[in-house]
């Protein structure tokens, strides 16, 4: 799915609940300023938040055992790539060392890449379509209060 549009940089700002229901991962693009709010269930939520917070469970979640299988195959995940946006859904990717390209759900592509310090990377594209503006000093504010946010949360904090 990947394809001739460059890829740039961002950083994992970690989860939000926006609302009742509606909870989203942020992507940081620092060069150009815009976040990028992509929407995601609760599980995935937290499954970023407590990687993020260096949360062990004590048996292996889904993420971790992915993680887990790629480790004990000797397979490195190079990079997590947001590759494209088509009709509001979110399209990414997993590049991995073995050269090959596995389609993946965004929310499940930054989980693992959490988890083993992969960069994740989105699609100029997608950013310049669906990134939303940081660069005033309310969005300096909000993105400062956000990183507090993410020093409290638990896991707990969004739901089952």
């Amino acid at each position: 799915m990947a394809g001739d549009d460059p890829m740039v940089p961002v950083d994992v700002l970690g989860v939000r609940q926006l609302g009742d229901q509606e909870v989203v991962v942020l992507l940081l693009d620092a060069r150009s300023g815009l976040v990028v709010p992509i929407a995601i269930g609760p599980r995935e939520a937290t499954a970023i938040a407590s990687a993020q917070a260096g949360v062990v469970p004590p048996r292996p979640m889904t993420h971790d055992l992915l993680r887990d299988v790629l480790r004990a195959t000797g397979v490195v995940l190079e990079s997590t790539e947001v590759v494209a946006l088509r009709d509001g859904v979110f399209f990414a990717e997993l590049a991995l060392s073995n050269g090959e390209r596995v389609d993946s759900r965004a929310s499940d592509a930054i989980a693992l890449a959490v988890r083993t310090g992969a960069p994740v990377l989105c699609a100029a594209e997608v950013v310049a379509r669906a990134g939303v503006e940081v660069v005033d000093d309310a969005g300096a504010r909000e993105v400062e209060r956000f990183r507090s946010f993410l020093d409290g949360v638990e896991p707990e904090d969004f739901g089952p």
